[in-house]
């Protein structure tokens, strides 16, 4: 393969629903480029994406794949995502590194919620998008009414720059409107023939050039003088223009295409060669540290990974962008986040599982190397001296969590292993060992995604593992004061066990002073606050921890024993074992013995009375509160509504939002399990929704009681 500089250089990513079609276009494109010389097929296991053998079982994309094509002295590098939301990974690590973004449409059945979906994602990334409506030749395609719903979904930025004269099954004709010429394709597909406009279809074609060609002058004032001046722009004003205007995101172009013919393709990759932006004009990533480089050949070296994969017989393959500078085999760098030195030994371009080996690869382009020691996505190479680091792609939240447990308990250490290097491959899988739950989590994007894998456990690895349920973090706290004195007195032969606590409880809020005076009944307990101490909590929340001691009763060396003490009961909440927050004690009062006082004493002292309080303190469970987002078809929002309160959320806000109606409610985490799976089937996959963490609230009389039961159930079977 030659050398190709910055400016021959395109970087597209290829988004949309799930069976839209981008694997197949990708397949399209590399025939067109000469870099394949046959083209498979999804269902035939044979085609340079989705070669893996878990893709090939499921039947659609489950990674992203890189990919490249060459086209009129051009290369164009392609990135195949998945086109489930559940694994919106792919989706998102590529256009963090693409400049253009091929939003492909399956035309029957128009915008679906990945479409949606995918292009927040490009929206998030500030990415610019063209619109691939695909597979016009099945029976009930519909480009007006596609066109129409992506208008209502994206807005009035997607423009025809090609419409279809027979969609159907007997697809053949397309007329471009910036070219101005219909393109007449033979039966099967293949090449065109490049014909004047009939004049059945002349007033619709001029109709839509004349829009096409006040968007692009809208893009630069020189351009609309001329506009003015002239009533139209030659084509290549309008290409100037509408590279303009992709950049700015304020056009949306719209193709036309049957990948699976190789209707369109080619026309399709000479507007990407001749207007999409090449990489030093979309920019380079943001610099979090050292030299800030440019898009350049002639600067020091620096790339950036946005992959790791795993293969058989070859090991881990490190895909990376070309940030500045140029790479070479035999380059050495040094890993900015871990200072290390990594020597490239081999680079190559990439089409799915084939990789020719190349001399280097300039600024902009992409590629890939193997065996490099410790360098994984997300992390940058540069030089010693430059330091230069880039900003990390930021993934979406983990939207369903599942805890794993080994069928076999002596594969629980193999288990971990899998795990820990899944995260590598994958970072939306989120891997933790919850202390507090005693239990081995993985959170995922959905359903799905933790389906995928359980498939690689089961398959590759050999090891049987079920989900279950995760326990809910709850959390423990009071609602008024309460009084509490314990005396632990122990006497076996020898020194004895003595040590006597007095003390009282009460709620804390944030802000919120000591008090000086409690009453319990008719007693009147004064309070000398002598020093306070402020420790939050690693699991949110604080412990106030007061000494009132007066008069010596208590040493203050023994202080820190009772508050460990106090500490190891908030670690285990008397109600259910949660973790108690948000309490402020006070030490008052206590006794002492001049030999058999020790700091074991006053530390099960300071336990027990902490305890008894805690009872008596009007205690209350806390559940986590989630914010939920979720984006639904007009007419499954009653369906969706009721299922939510169900789950006792409450409704905070509504509105419409990219052609679907937006619900925002609070949610109690404990109702959200499975949630994905229901949303789906509420809505018939069209649905989608964010997630995230909001606050602790007290949990209705009815669940408390509920959950009591249970902790008394699960400790009588212990």
């Amino acid at each position: 393969m030659k050398v190709y500089k910055t400016k021959q250089i395109r970087n597209i990513s290829l988004i949309g629903n799930a069976g839209s079609g981008k694997t197949t276009l990708a397949e399209a494109m590399l025939f067109e480029g000469g870099v394949i010389q046959r083209r498979g097929e999804v269902t035939s296991h044979n085609t340079v994406s989705d070669y893996t053998p878990i893709e090939q079982e499921y039947g659609n994309s489950v990674y992203s794949t890189p990919l490249y094509t060459e086209y009129n002295n051009v290369k164009v590098n392609i990135v195949d995502t998945p086109g489930m939301d559940d694994l919106a990974g792919g989706v998102v690590s590529s256009l963090n590194v693409t400049d253009l973004a091929l939003m492909t449409i399956n035309a029957t059945n128009g915008v679906e919620s990945g479409t949606a979906a995918a292009g927040r994602y490009a929206e998030n990334t500030n990415t610019p998008l063209l619109f691939v409506f695909n597979q016009l030749d099945h029976d009930n395609s519909n480009f007006d009414t596609t066109f129409e719903q992506c208008k209502n979904t994206f807005g009035n930025k997607v423009t025809i720059v090609q419409y279809p004269i027979d969609a159907g099954p007997e697809f053949s004709t397309i007329i471009d409107v910036l070219k101005m010429k219909m393109y007449k394709y033979p039966k099967d597909g293949g090449k065109p023939e490049v014909l004047d406009i009939p004049d059945s279809e002349k007033e619709r074609a001029e109709g839509l050039h004349n829009e096409l060609v006040e968007m692009a002058a809208e893009n630069e004032e020189a351009l609309m003088e001329l506009y003015f001046d002239k009533g139209t722009l030659t084509e290549d004003e309008m290409r100037k223009g509408m590279k303009m205007g992709m950049l700015q995101r304020d056009l949306y172009p719209v193709f036309c295409t049957c990948a699976k013919k190789d209707i369109g393709i080619a026309r399709l990759l000479e507007f990407i060669v001749n207007i999409a932006p090449s990489p030093d004009e979309r920019g380079i990533k943001n610099v979090v540290a050292g030299q800030e480089p440019k898009m350049d050949e002639s600067e020091p070296p620096s790339l950036f990974v946005f992959k790791t994969a795993v293969e058989s017989h070859v090991g881990e393959i490190t895909h990376f962008k070309v940030m500045s500078g140029t790479i070479k085999e035999g380059l050495d760098l040094y890993n900015s986040q871990t200072e290390n030195k990594e020597r490239l030994s081999q680079v190559f371009a990439s089409a799915g599982k084939n990789r020719e080996k190349v001399d280097q690869l300039v600024a902009g382009d992409i590629g890939c190397t193997v065996k490099l020691k410790e360098t994984r996505f997300n992390q940058t190479l540069a030089t010693k001296e430059a330091g230069t680091k880039y900003e990390p792609i930021k993934f979406p939240a983990s939207k369903h969590t599942v805890a794993v447990k080994a069928e076999n308990e002596s594969d629980d250490e193999k288990v971990g292993e899998v795990l820990s290097k899944v995260k590598y491959e994958d970072p939306t899988y989120i891997i933790e060992y919850s202390k507090e739950l005693k239990q081995l989590l993985v959170h995922g994007m959905g359903e799905y995604h933790l389906n995928v894998l359980k498939w690689f456990f089961d398959n590759v690895h050999k090891i049987g593992v079920n989900y279950i349920q995760p326990k809910v973090p709850y959390r423990e706290t009071i609602t008024k004061p309460a009084q509490a004195d314990y005396r632990h007195k122990k006497q076996s032969g020898g020194a004895g066990q003595f040590g006597e606590v007095h003390l009282i409880i009460e709620p804390y809020e944030e802000g919120s002073e000591p008090k000086t005076m409690f009453k319990f009944g008719d007693k009147e307990q004064k309070i000398a606050v002598r020093d306070v101490q402020e420790h939050p909590l690693a699991w949110g929340g604080k412990l106030i921890f007061v000494n009132s001691i007066v008069g010596g009763s208590i040493d203050a060396r023994f202080m820190p024993a009772i508050l460990k003490g106090i500490m190891e009961k908030m670690e285990e909440g008397p109600l259910t074992g949660s973790y108690a927050r948000d309490i402020r004690v006070y030490i008052y009062d206590g006794k002492m013995h001049p030999v058999d006082s020790n700091e074991i004493s006053f530390k099960l002292a300071g336990r027990n009375a902490f305890s008894t309080a805690f009872k008596n303190a009007g205690p209350k469970i806390l559940e986590p509160i989630y914010n939920l987002e979720v984006w639904v078809p007009s007419d499954r929002m009653g369906d969706v509504m009721s299922d939510l309160q169900g789950r006792r959320a409450m409704i905070m806000g509504m509105g419409s939002e990219r052609g679907m109606e937006k619900i925002s409610a609070k949610v109690p985490q404990k109702e959200m399990y499975r949630y994905a799976t229901s949303l789906s089937s509420l809505t018939g996959g069209r649905g989608v929704f964010n997630i995230g963490f909001d606050s602790y609230e007290k949990v209705p009389g009815d669940v408390q009681d509920e959950l009591l039961k249970a902790y008394e159930a699960e400790q009588e079977e212990e």
